[in-house]
Formats: C-alpha cells, structure tokens, sequence
C-alpha cells in the first residue's frame, strides 16, 4: 500500500545515533516462542491469547531460530494461498485434521533476522524495504535473543515532531469489501495483495474494518469450530466477514497531524487508522505509513 506522495528513496534519520546492539534497547527480549512440532492449533491459540501477530518458531533445546509463523500464514493457511494445500489436500477440507499437523508446514522458514549488535536503523531499514512487520533477533549462535517491531520502532519515533499530516502517508488507492463478502473472499484478497487488513464498505459508508488478526482469532479461539457441522472447512469461511469484525472502529482526519495519529495508534493498540473526509473514506493510514514517514524525513 503506497503512501499519497512518492517521497523517493528511503532516507534515514541523521540523529539516530549509530551505535551496535541498540536496537535491543526497544526490543522485546523476553521473547515467547514454539518448537517446530507444535500444532498448528496450538500456535495460534498462543497468538491469539498474548496478542500477538507473529510468533517465532525455535528448536526446543537450542532456542535456535528456526522459522517465523505470522497472522498472515494463517490467513493463507485457512483458505488464501498455497498453504490452503494442506487443508484441502492433504486433509481433503477436513479443518479439524489439518490444524493438528505440526507449525512448521506453515511457518516462514529462513526469515529475515538481525544480529544482536544490529543498530536502529539496521531495523528500520529492512522494516520499510521488505515491508515487515516484525524481526527476530539472533546472537552470534542464531539463538533467538529478542524481536523488534514496526510498533516498538513508531513508539520510538513518534517522539520526534513532525511537520506531516495525515494526507501527507495515507494510502489514498484502497481495496475494500463489503460486509457480506464470505470469509475465504477476503483471506484469498489479504494473501494475494500481502494486505493485513480491509476497510469493510456498505453503499459507499464505512462498515468497519477486518484484519489478518480478527480471522487468526476465528481460529485460535476456536469459534471456528463450533460452527463446523459437516467438519469442511469451506462451510465456515463461506460465512459473511461482518461476523469477524471487532465492535469498535477509531478513524482519524486528513488534516491530522502525524504525531497524534501515531499516538492514537499507539494507544489503542491498534494498527491503521480509517480517514474520512465529509463522512467518505478516503484512505487509510498504518503503522507501516507512519513509520516510513518518520524514518524519510
């Protein structure tokens, strides 16, 4: 998703002091992971009650790194790519089978990691380049020391003034669905597009939004599975998205000043923000948005 304005290449602040091993200053270091043979239900329940939108796959001895599974594998897991295999085929459709196989069918092996001794900016840089939500953090033996993420990266920031508003970062070009849209419609759109969330849209009003993280929690809840009957996934993600949304939606404004839409995210603990002008949705602005704003200035 593209900012209003192409601002050129990244450029990275001249005041972040350079210094090794500080990017373990904002990370999480105390960081809950599984082993590759965890189940897949397992996992995403343990996602889904901390709260979190990517867990690291470790060696159950060593606490080597060994794969990074995220609400985005998930979501391509339950019907939105190629992981979807593994239900369809391997389990012929049967849902309750396939979230018994072990994480690791669905991790992302071999993720993008930063050494200890990483500087800030070795996170920023490859946050806004590969477009990533979150890195691990490895020692020298590839143990799992840590995790940054855009979020600890924006609270960071966020401290800095500056002179943008909200219309200067949103995405203005926007792929919405309707809040009748089936479930497996929108997972096939979030894989297909690497969008982590969609503004939901009735007649041209702003219905709401549904993200990778709402329909992970369908699963690690397991509400899922108390509306399977014939126990195939594809009767539950033929449902309509609204059942999935979350009951509050925060917007902000245009002509908001980039600092206070940052701390609005912050917060509330939540990841984009909806922009109306004149009760219309106009665009949408995510952590990702601000961070790169930050970071260009």
């Amino acid at each position: 998703m593209q900012g209003k304005f192409d601002r050129g290449p990244v450029e990275f602040k001249s005041h972040i002091v350079q210094q090794e091993g500080e990017v373990m200053a904002i990370a999480t270091q105390d960081v809950i992971s599984v082993p590759p043979t965890q189940s897949i239900i397992s996992a995403v329940a343990t996602m889904t009650e901390c709260g979190f939108r990517r867990l690291p796959v470790t060696d159950a001895g060593t606490k080597k790194l060994r794969g990074i599974v995220t609400s985005g594998d998930v979501i391509n897991f339950m019907g939105g790519g190629d992981k979807y295999k593994l239900v369809k085929v391997r389990h012929n459709g049967n849902l309750s089978a396939a979230v018994n196989e072990p994480v690791r069918t669905i991790m992302t092996a071999h993720p993008e990691a930063l050494p200890h001794d990483a500087r800030i900016v070795d996170a920023l840089e490859l946050i806004v380049k590969k477009k990533i939500g979150g890195l691990p953090i490895v020692d020298d033996d590839g143990i799992l020391a840590g995790i940054v993420t855009e979020r600890d990266v924006l609270r960071m920031l966020a401290a800095e003034h500056s002179p943008l508003f909200v219309e200067d970062v949103m995405s203005s070009t926007l792929r919405v669905t309707a809040p009748d849209s089936p479930i497996a419609t929108v997972t096939q759109d979030m894989t297909k597009f690497r969008f982590r969330r969609l503004p939901v849209v009735s007649d041209d009003v702003l219905f709401g939004i549904i993200t990778a993280t709402d329909i992970m929690r369908y699963l690690g809840t397991r509400e899922v599975f108390a509306r399977l009957t014939t126990g195939n996934i594809a009767e539950v993600m033929a449902l309509p998205v609204r059942t999935l949304m979350a009951g509050d939606l925060f917007t902000t404004t245009p002509e908001t000043p980039v600092n206070e839409a940052a701390r609005e995210m912050l917060n509330r603990n939540i990841g984009a923000l909806p922009v109306i002008e004149n009760a219309r949705l106009i665009g949408l602005v995510t952590e990702f948005d601000l961070v790169r704003a930050f970071s260009e200035e």
